[in-house]
């Protein structure tokens, strides 16, 4: 096998994560694809991936391949449409990682139109509230909130996105409303357990002013529409990003509470891995949702 194919082979493999899915893919056995890895690593004189019964994995010579390898085919692509004459079309197989809700009521209805406008791109939206690694579990992007976790991944912001305190109208005629963030202390909160965030833990800021609260309450979940539910029942106090609960406010079911200060942002961006070129494909979705979310860059996130 030459070096493309076995870039373009091992691209595949890492895309659909076992030796197994890469078989069905490819149309062949799963101990002909362990053939083809192993002969790959023999020419390379390196282990490429570590093996389980269960999963497979990276080693850094393994992810080195990988992210500069498909630099390289993208590369080779594109010459190879330059030299035909042709302009780059998207097309192809496009993997898109997203939150759960915030994937179900955004990028969903927008993929739904994208997939009209470039019927010649296949999106795959994968729906998680668990942490991926783009560049092991092959997908070409992730929607992701905050901070980027690693200087080998691009991001482009797509939208501004605050994160607020809010109750129930009944729940704050019930329990009072806290005036000061050390309040919080005594009244009941609604966690939502998200990603690596410390639990029970929250960092407000007011000019040059911080607090950091330890805030107790009954209820907890992984899942933002449970602890919606809850607190639209007057159960406590929730910390949700405005994009979930900005037409709440307006309706008035729910109340912003210590709404002069601030919490950590929760910017949404498109992430991508660093490379020279980007697909087609990636660049045509890029720029459609940088166009879609255009209204919510605004600073007050025009939610």
């Amino acid at each position: 096998m030459d070096g493309f194919s076995d870039l373009a082979f091992f691209s595949l493999l890492m895309r659909h994560g076992s030796l197994a899915a890469a078989a069905q893919q490819l149309g062949i056995t799963p101990p002909a694809v362990s053939k083809r890895l192993a002969a790959l690593e023999r020419r390379l004189g390196v282990r490429l991936l570590h093996r389980t019964t269960r999963r497979i994995s990276l080693t850094p010579e393994g992810e080195t391949y990988l992210v500069d390898g498909a630099r390289v085919l993208a590369e080779l692509d594109a010459l190879e449409r330059t030299v035909a004459g042709s302009r780059a079309t998207p097309m192809g197989l496009l993997r898109i990682s997203a939150t759960l809700g915030f994937g179900r009521r955004h990028i969903a209805p927008a993929l739904s139109v994208f997939a009209r406008e470039f019927p010649e791109v296949e999106a795959q939206l994968h729906l998680s509230d668990r942490p991926v690694n783009l560049v092991e579990q092959g997908f070409d992007m992730q929607i992701r909130f905050g901070e980027l976790p690693d200087a080998r991944l691009t991001a482009r912001l797509l939208a501004h996105n605050r994160r607020l305190l809010c109750a129930a109208p009944a729940y704050l005629q019930r329990a009072g409303t806290p005036a000061t963030p050390r309040e919080l202390a005594q009244h009941a909160c609604i966690f939502l357990r998200e990603r690596d965030e410390t639990f029970g833990t929250w960092h407000m800021s007011q000019g040059a002013r911080q607090e950091t609260i330890k805030v107790r309450g009954p209820l907890s979940s992984n899942d933002g529409e449970s602890t919606l539910a809850w607190a639209l029942d007057g159960h406590g106090i929730l910390l949700r990003s405005q994009w979930d609960v900005a037409e709440l406010l307006r309706q008035g079911a729910l109340l912003p509470v210590l709404a002069d200060w601030s919490l950590p942002s929760a910017d949404i961006y498109a992430v991508f891995p660093t490379r020279s070129h980007l697909s087609a494909k990636t660049r045509a979705l890029v720029d459609f949702l940088l166009l879609r979310f255009e209204p919510h860059r605004r600073e007050d996130g025009g939610w």
